[in-house]
């Protein structure tokens, strides 16, 4: 398969930079170290090679233009479609509230909190990809964002998530623009998935300065289970 840019093949991008030291396969297939991540990407989208990695418990999670089949032992759980925007500017706006970065020590917090609101495949140490920040009150952690996918020049937003309790107050926006600034004083483009339904959370990152880019299909695989 032809990649006519970097981003058009998210997880294979960043199995083969970014991500590299976490990447277990072969030049056919690649995965991200489960305790990471659920992602796994063959070098020509054909689902045929994927079928000689191991999963982790949350299958693979693989991210292409279009949907991808079951290779011999797996069986396709879930298919979305995603759109996938980009972000050279981020808009103006103010954080009235103070984020803090969150150590090794936020980690079971963290995972806590993805949980229990879904922001998108979050794994035992997916906080260690990246130097996350967070809100917390009382001691509490109530929201968090960080960065997930790595590819040269380019770092998506991700993790993004909001205790339910304290939605409403403008902490996922302005975690956001710390997030995306970050990345863009690096000299990088900032970039992020989300479900296509979901209009909400699509406004609210246009509003924040990021475009559409392209339509992405999330495909996950899981291990055919035999009865006995």
């Amino acid at each position: 398969m032809t990649i006519t840019h970097p981003l058009d093949r998210p997880v294979w991008s960043a199995l083969n930079s970014g991500w590299a030291h976490l990447a277990h396969g072969d030049d056919r297939a690649l995965k991200l170290d489960p305790a990471f991540g659920p992602f796994a990407a063959s070098f020509d989208g054909s689902p045929e090679p994927l079928a000689a990695l191991t999963p982790g418990p949350d299958g693979f999670w693989v991210v292409e233009k279009a949907a991808i089949s079951a290779p011999a032992g797996f069986e396709v759980v879930k298919l979305a479609l995603c759109h996938q925007m980009t972000a050279t500017h981020i808009t103006p706006g103010g954080e009235n509230f103070e984020a803090v970065e969150l150590t090794h020590v936020d980690g079971p917090e963290m995972l806590a909190l993805a949980r229990l609101t879904q922001p998108g495949p979050f794994a035992e140490r997916t906080n260690e990809l990246s130097a996350f920040i967070g809100i917390k009150h009382d001691g509490r952690l109530v929201a968090m964002a960080g960065e997930r996918m790595k590819i040269d020049g380019f770092s998506e937003v991700s993790g993004v998530c909001t205790h339910p309790d304290f939605r409403g107050r403008g902490y996922a926006a302005g975690l956001m623009r710390l997030v995306a600034r970050r990345i863009l004083a690096r000299g990088e483009t900032a970039f992020l998935h989300t479900y296509a339904d979901n209009q909400v959370a699509i406004d609210l990152y246009k509003s924040l300065g990021f475009e559409y880019r392209a339509s992405l299909v999330a495909s996950v695989l899981r291990p055919v289970i035999s009865l006995p």
